[in-house]
């Protein structure tokens, strides 16, 4: 598979792999929600914010491609 087909294929879960996404995911909200609870609203904390959620996407993307 080259890499556009595997960056624009459903990539159907094999064994245990929710359980990694679902890992994953936790500890991101975790840090969310410690950053939103101590940092004070602002753009900074938005942006802390997405990033976590891109670096939970990602994460799980690499699990998910390979």
């Amino acid at each position: 598979m080259n890499d556009l087909e595997k960056r624009f294929t459903y990539h159907p879960p094999k064994d245990g792999q929710s359980v990694l996404y679902e890992t994953i995911r936790s500890y991101g909200r975790a840090l969310a929600i410690i950053i939103e609870e101590h940092c004070p609203e602002s753009r900074e904390r938005s942006l802390s914010i997405t990033k976590i959620e891109e670096a939970v996407m990602w994460a799980n993307a690499s699990i998910a491609r390979e």
